[in-house]
């Protein structure tokens, strides 16, 4: 008597509405019409398209089946999961001397926005935690908003600035809107580190999920998505444009280009080395929990960063 195949294991893979999460993962589901591209039989991924801080928010779920088994992540937002997930040594969104924008209706500098009302994506972003970094913890009214909805909060008068994420970083002079900070370009300077912005996790309860390949399996299924992904781009571009929300083709490209590139397979020693200041930092003011390093799984193992107290 034959044996009857197991049916593959589902696995969800979260990751925000934006075009180049999408990007990084189609190899993984397939596009419309296609089969995927990176395959084991043993595992079969479904894409969970959410805004960043609901992905955030969901991580922290402790309900029976709600936290996603792959997901993006703020990096800022993994101090609260550590326990339950690992840093994936791929997949993540670095901005290289750029990223998410503080931005007004007139020209202005940011230290007279202390007092103010700031929209931000949400109190789990890295935005919102740069933010505090570069204002103080304290010194502003955090008000949080739909990551698509802050433009137009600061244009209308209900705010009087945004730190737009996603598209946002490229189209807020559409709405009229003056650059206060490059949070990125900031902290470049402040520390001569790019600044780690979105992270991919796996849950740790995974271990067996590649029988004896377990989450270092996964990890290289996950690395050659990216590396398809950067192989075949004009492919990867058409897909993800399904996910830029009217943008322009040639910005999405340029969107793409900004954030998934050579941090997107490997986050490096310089990458390691920005998340766990990063961290440090924000736990040393009371924005993320404290934690004593960062585990990142890659196909070849776990490699553990420490996180100085203070961020020095």
């Amino acid at each position: 008597m034959s044996e009857v195949a197991a049916a593959p294991l589902d696995l969800r893979i979260g990751h925000s509405p934006d075009p180049d999460d999408a990007f990084m993962w189609w190899p993984l589901e397939g596009t419309a019409g296609t089969l995927a591209a990176v395959r084991d039989p043993r595992v079969r991924f479904r894409s969970v398209a959410l805004d960043i801080e609901s992905l955030n928010r969901l991580a922290r779920s402790t309900r029976p089946g709600e936290a996603l088994e792959i997901t993006a992540l703020s990096c800022a937002a993994y101090p609260a999961v550590a326990d339950r997930y690992l840093l994936t040594a791929c997949g993540s969104s670095i901005g290289d001397g750029y990223g998410p924008k503080l931005v007004a209706t007139t020209p202005r500098d940011a230290a007279s926005l202390r007092g103010s009302e700031i929209a931000i994506p949400g109190r789990h972003t890295t935005a919102y935690a740069v933010l505090c970094l570069l204002l103080g913890p304290d010194a502003f009214t955090p008000i949080e908003i739909e990551f698509d909805q802050i433009e137009a909060a600061v244009s209308g008068g209900r705010v009087e600035a945004g730190v737009v994420i996603h598209e946002g970083q490229l189209t807020y002079g559409r709405h009229g809107l003056h650059l206060v900070e490059d949070l990125g370009a900031w902290w470049r300077g402040r520390t001569g580190l790019p600044l780690p912005l979105g992270a991919n996790a796996v849950r740790r309860d995974l271990e067996g999920t590649l029988g004896g390949a377990g989450l270092r399996g996964l990890a290289g299924l996950l690395r050659r998505s990216v590396e398809h992904a950067l192989a075949h781009p004009e492919e990867g571009t058409r897909h993800a444009l399904r996910f830029a929300r009217g943008l322009e083709a040639e910005l999405a490209e340029r969107f793409i280009g900004l954030y998934v590139n050579r941090w997107s397979l490997d986050y490096g020693p310089q990458g390691r080395a920005a998340v766990g200041r990063l961290l440090g930092e924000a736990a040393a003011i009371g924005v993320v929990p404290p934690i004593a390093e960062v585990e990142f799984l890659s196909p070849e193992g776990v490699e553990r960063v420490r996180v100085a107290s203070g961020g020095g």
